[in-house]
């Protein structure tokens, strides 16, 4: 049967234009959006955050809010049905049944009072009125069909006592608990580690031929929708810039800003000077220049002839588990035995997934967290137990960069009070005018204005909040920088940016990096050697390039092979 002819249609939308209202005015966030969906076909929409991808899924699923949006269109049906004249009593029996959606963020769509059984199970009883023992029959089913281990022990348990990946396994099981016709995935991995968002991926696949539903996944990451979609729609600044099959999208991409957004996540084949972003595919001025082997090795030569920074020593981390009555204390080994050197000038890469404590040992680096052994040396003082004075001093030369500017933002300060009030607790700049046209000089250098300095926080984008961290953790003049995932919740586009930055103030202010993460494209890019953590404990270390290009353990193998191509 041809996909395109009416008789093959799960979704039709034509003309969609949404607007919305904050008293004052209007301000349209769609623009006549038009497409099909077909049925079991997987279909992507991608976009940068603000491109009105979620908008469109929101509209689809009658999620938009009545009081101030404003839809209109064309058509809007699913299955054939009219969407727009529905009300909320006619919604809440299609949701569920006809069209389903899983959410970005699990932890917060899942009711922490309720366990996970019986919430799939209250899906079922809700829309075919199961009663309770066929429900859990089925909810047990579904557990394994979204292959969750030990289905019966996940049904009693509640969302906080299982993993992210975990969680979206069982918001997978809800959203298909109906057999709905279409299901809408909106950055169903963004926030899980790479191999479990390889295993998503190809759960949904495998779930979506055996039901035969259709899927529209909703994605910012154009690399990880090449492996799953059929057909591409590329959305900017509320509009479809282009559509088409996932091959003609990648092989022959005709829009200028759809090369950008394949073109900006770093390459695991070669090492640009410096990675392109949108704005320079708009000037037409991408750099294809790159960074050669020999370059890197007198770089490198160059680095590990110092003595190190910092020198961690067999370092372990044990937190108290729940003690039971007359029992003897147990521990939870998070960080077991680790022992590495970081170098002036070096970006450090650590790798691994959640759980394997990496974010643990940069806590304790930053002497947030005490060592339960081990010592942990910088500029050859043990800084262990320091406290007091020297440590405030220390406060200084060891700065972090979050993985959420927004939460480490105070939000009743503006751009400028933040930046300024850590300078003038450690004494950087005269006086205050002497500090403020530091603040100014460096908010240019981070790609904002001076304008920008008297606003607050939640006037910013995600990507121009990180600028922001950015901007306050240079202000301090560090000596070593603990990038905690600071990248990974960014867009490609943004995340392109936000690493040239990076990486321009390494070659300007000396700058050494531990950089955290769980992309594994990104580490390989960005750093000079790369430490893989598992459980722990350092599975394996080296070149970034050689770990890449040889892994020794099972373990960086599969990370590996986990890597959106």
């Amino acid at each position: 049967m041809n996909k395109s002819s009416p008789n093959n249609t799960v979704a039709s939308i034509r003309a969609l234009n949404v607007s919305f209202s904050n008293g004052k005015k209007n301000v349209q966030v769609l623009y006549d959006i038009g497409f099909d969906i077909y049925k079991n076909e997987i279909l992507a929409v991608v976009g940068e955050s603000g491109s009105g991808k979620s908008v469109t899924s929101k509209a689809l699923m009658g999620l938009l809010p009545s009081q101030t949006a404003q839809v209109t269109a064309q058509e809007l049906t699913l299955q054939g049905k009219d969407l727009l004249p529905l009300k909320d009593g006619e919604w809440s029996r299609f949701r569920g049944s006809e069209i389903s959606m899983i959410f970005q963020e699990p932890m917060s769509s899942l009711n922490p009072t309720i366990t996970c059984g019986n919430q799939v199970a209250e899906v079922l009883q809700q829309h075919q009125n199961s009663s309770s023992a066929p429900s859990k029959k089925e909810v047990l089913r579904l557990f394994e069909k979204v292959k969750l281990p030990t289905p019966e022990i996940t049904f009693s348990k509640y969302p906080h006592e299982i993993s992210g990946g975990q969680m979206q396994r069982v918001m997978i099981a809800m959203a298909i608990a109906c057999k709905p016709a279409l299901l809408i995935a909106d950055e169903p991995t963004t926030a899980l580690d790479v191999t479990v968002q390889k295993e998503i991926i190809l759960l949904l696949k495998e779930l979506q031929k055996e039901y035969g539903m259709s899927i529209l996944f909703i994605s910012h990451d154009l690399s990880l929708v090449q492996s799953i979609a059929d057909r591409i729609i590329v959305m900017y600044q509320g509009r479809i810039v282009e559509q088409g099959t996932a091959k003609a999208i990648f092989d022959h991409p005709k829009e200028t800003y759809t090369r950008a957004l394949i073109a900006s996540r770093p390459s695991t084949k070669k090492r640009l000077q410096k990675l392109p972003t949108i704005n320079d595919f708009i000037e037409n001025s991408v750099s294809d220049e790159v960074i050669t082997k020999e370059q890197r090795e007198e770089s490198h030569q160059r680095i590990y002839q110092t003595l190190p920074l910092l020198q961690v020593i067999d370092v372990v981390k044990d937190y108290p588990l729940k003690k039971r009555l007359f029992s003897k204390q147990k521990y939870f080994r998070a960080v077991n035995g680790v022992s590495f050197n970081l170098y002036p000038g070096e970006s450090l890469g650590l790798v691994g997934e959640s759980g394997c404590g990496k974010s643990t040992l940069g806590d304790l680096i930053l002497r947030l967290k005490e060592v339960t052994s081990g010592s942990i040396i910088y500029r050859e003082q043990d800084i262990t137990h320091l406290s007091g004075l020297p440590m405030r001093k220390l406060r200084k030369e060891i700065q972090i960069i979050f993985q959420d500017p927004f939460a480490s933002l105070n939000p009743r300060l503006t751009v400028g009070q933040s930046i300024i009030e850590p300078m003038k607790w450690h004494g950087i700049g005269k006086n205050n005018s002497d500090r403020k046209e530091k603040v100014l000089n460096l908010l240019k250098r981070v790609g904002l204005t001076e304008e920008h300095y008297n606003r607050y926080p939640h006037e910013f984008s995600g990507g121009q909040r990180q600028r922001i961290g950015i901007a306050r953790t240079v202000a301090l003049e560090p000596k070593l920088i603990i990038c905690d995932e600071s990248v990974s919740a960014l867009d490609i586009s943004v995340q392109a940016q936000v690493l040239n930055l990076l990486n321009e103030f390494k070659k300007d202010f000396g700058f050494s990096y531990l950089f955290i993460s769980h992309d594994l494209a990104v580490v390989k890019y960005f750093c000079d050697q790369v430490i893989v953590m598992n459980e722990g404990k350092i599975e394996e270390k080296n070149e970034a390039d050689a770990l890449y290009a040889n892994p020794q353990s099972a373990y960086t193998k599969k990370l590996i092979a986990a890597i959106p191509k």
